[in-house]
Formats: structure tokens, C-alpha cells, sequence
């Protein structure tokens, strides 16, 4: 079965062919965070206009890649939520248009599930069950994972996401749009002694997170500078940023591992990209004999190919899913334990 996926549940236009029987045949991504840099973060009716533009081209690309006619296409899937309405509107439009010039099923995928499900796109994938941390720009959550739509949730966060703390704390410090990437390279040259910056909820006696206090720190160290940071000071704040929130990450993980007895974590979302949480997890994992899995690096952030992996093993679970009813809605706003499996 090859499976076309789509998602536009933000500011990345990403498509995809996977096949059951041969893996990922082909995957390509626009991102638009050159579009969105002038303005400091993503304006929705632009990623909207942009997402049109970009799905059908891309379309052509994978298809040429897999070498595939459009015809050979057994079912669509796409991100039906969460995300941007509009952004999320013109996926659903696009997969549900061709689906029905094609014939072809469709089915909607919940945006957290593929990144979930990406790490076992990995030539060395996980095993179920396992512990998953979930870090991107809008979520931070801890999942036990027992199988595909047996997804448990055990802690997330209580306010800011990971990934808005990063963006907001690099704003602060005077940093270009996205400021994940941006805050984590400057944080190389930091000295990691010069601020200690609070660790929010590190102590609780559960598996949830909160990281506004953490950026209103930032904030406050940055005001208390009366005139310009220099660059040094500024990467020393950047340091102890990053190193508050991955002492946080990397405890929870540990504890939810320990907890529920198992030996294997899946790190899944754009953060997980980041190299010090992935230097700090590794660490600590190895020190209590635990394994690690990532996504491969391309597929850290928002892409096809986990929506078109997430719909292939939907498919192969529960074919009843797929629906040749075209017309569409999407949820911007979707928790995952409302998920149907």
C-alpha cells in the first residue's frame, strides 16, 4: 500500500510517498521561515497563501522522486489537526480534492501521532512499548507509547511549551526568528557559572512541566543589564537557559522511565533536534543502562513523511478508517487522547 502524505499544520509545506512493503519512497519539504523572519514569528494568513502555493509542486517532486504516477497512490493522508486553521484548511483541501479525482481513500491524521510514530522511520527503530517525549514549539508532553493509537498521557506542560520558551527567551536576548536554533548555538560560548537560572518543577512529585517562570528569569536578568549586553553575556544567559530547561527534560524522562518500568525513550518534535538535550539524555541514559531514539534529523521538525508513516499504520490497523466522504473539517485544537483508534 503507498500512502501519500501531507502536512501544512504550520509554517512547513511537507509531502510524502511511504510504502508498506519498501519504506519511505520519497519526501519533500518547503519551509517558509525566511517568509516569517522580518515579522518574528509565523503570521498565519501568510503561511496560509504559501502553503497553497507550494503543495501541488511539491506534489510533482515526490511523485518524480518515487517515480510513481499520481494513479499508483492508495490512499491520502494528511494533517487534520492540531495547528493553524487556515494552514491546516489548505492540506485537507488539497488531500481531499485529489482523493476524490483519484478515487482514492482518505484519512486524518493527528499531527502529535506522526511525530510520535517518527522515530520508527529510523533504520534502527524502537520497539513497543516505550516512554515518549514529545518537545516541539507547541507541546511538551510525556506519553507512555504501547502501540500504535495506544498512546497514555502522563505529564505535559502547564503553560509555555519547550520549544515557545526557547523562541520567546531568544527574542529577549535580541536573537533572529527561529530562536530555538539560534539561542542553542549561542549557548556553546556561554559559561555555564554565570547565571543559574531557576529549574520550574523539577522537584514536583509528578511528570508535568512549566516554563514561563524560566523565561520571566530570562526577562529579568536581561532588564537588570541597564545598557547593551555584550555578546559574551549575552551567550552566558542563552547557557543557562538551555541548561534549566534540559536538566528539566532529561530529569522527567528518567523519572517517567523508572516509574512504569521500561528501558526505552523516544524523543519526538523540533527540540529534539537540539544538541545539548540530546548530549544530556544520552548521558543520562547510559548511565542507568536506557536507550534513546530520535527521528532522523529531517524529520525532527514538521514533515510528510510521519504523516504519510502515521496514515500507512493507521491503514494497516484498522482499514475502516480511510472514508471516500470528501468532505472535510480540521481541528486546530485536538488533544490526543481524543484520538479514535
Amino acid at each position: 500500500m503507498i500512502v501519500l502524505g501531507i502536512e501544512s499544520s504550520c509554517d512547513e509545506t511537507g509531502l510524502a510517498l511511504y510504502d508498506t512493503e519498501h519504506g519511505l519512497l520519497a519526501h519533500a519539504l518547503h519551509s517558509q521561515i525566511a517568509m516569517h523572519q522580518e515579522y518574528g514569528g509565523v503570521v498565519p494568513e501568510l503561511a496560509s497563501r504559501d502553503h497553497i502555493r507550494r503543495a501541488l509542486p511539491l506534489l510533482t517532486e515526490v511523485l518524480t522522486k518515487a517515480k510513481l504516477d499520481k494513479h499508483q497512490i492508495d490512499a491520502i493522508a494528511y494533517t487534520q489537526g492540531p495547528g493553524l486553521a487556515g494552514a491546516l484548511l489548505v492540506g485537507a483541501s488539497v488531500a481531499c480534492g485529489l482523493a476524490l479525482a483519484l478515487n482514492k481513500p482518505v484519512i486524518g491524521i493527528h499531527h502529535l501521532e506522526g511525530h510520535l510514530l517518527s522515530p520508527l522511520l529510523a533504520s534502527q527503530p524502537p520497539q513497543f512499548p516505550f516512554i515518549a517525549l514529545l518537545v516541539s514549539g507547541g507541546h511538551t508532553q510525556l506519553m507512555r507509547v504501547d502501540g500504535v493509537g495506544q498512546y497514555k498521557l502522563l505529564g505535559e506542560t502547564l503553560d509555555d511549551a519547550a520549544g515557545e520558551a526557547f523562541d520567546k527567551s531568544a527574542k529577549l536576548l535580541g536573537l533572529t526568528y527561529p530562536g530555538g536554533p539560534a539561542i542553542s548555538r549561542l549557548a556553546e560560548f556561554g559559561d555555564p557559572k554565570a547565571y543559574k537560572l531557576p529549574r520550574p518543577m523539577l522537584h514536583s512529585k509528578d511528570l508535568n512541566f512549566s516554563f514561563s517562570g524560566l523565561k520571566t528569569a530570562v526577562l529579568t536578568v536581561v532588564k537588570n543589564h541597564n545598557t547593551d549586553i555584550c555578546e559574551q553575556d549575552k551567550a552566558n544567559i542563552a547557557r543557562g537557559f538551555v541548561d534549566a530547561l534540559v536538566d528539566v527534560l532529561v530529569a522527567k524522562s528518567m523519572t517517567a522511565l523508572k516509574e512504569h518500568g521500561l528501558k526505552r525513550l523516544v524523543i519526538a518534535g523540533g527540540v529534539g533536534a537540539n544538541q545539548q538535550l540530546r548530549t544530556a539524555l544520552n548521558a543520562a541514559a547510559a548511565k542507568r543502562r536506557y536507550q534513546v531514539f530520535y527521528p532522523e534529523l529531517e524529520f525532527c521538525t514538521d514533515n510528510g513523511a510521519m504523516i504519510a508513516f502515521a496514515g500507512a499504520m493507521r491503514l494497516q490497523q484498522n482499514p475502516s478508517l480511510a472514508t471516500r466522504e470528501y468532505g472535510f473539517n480540521v481541528r486546530p485544537r485536538w488533544p490526543l487522547h481524543e484520538l479514535q483508534t
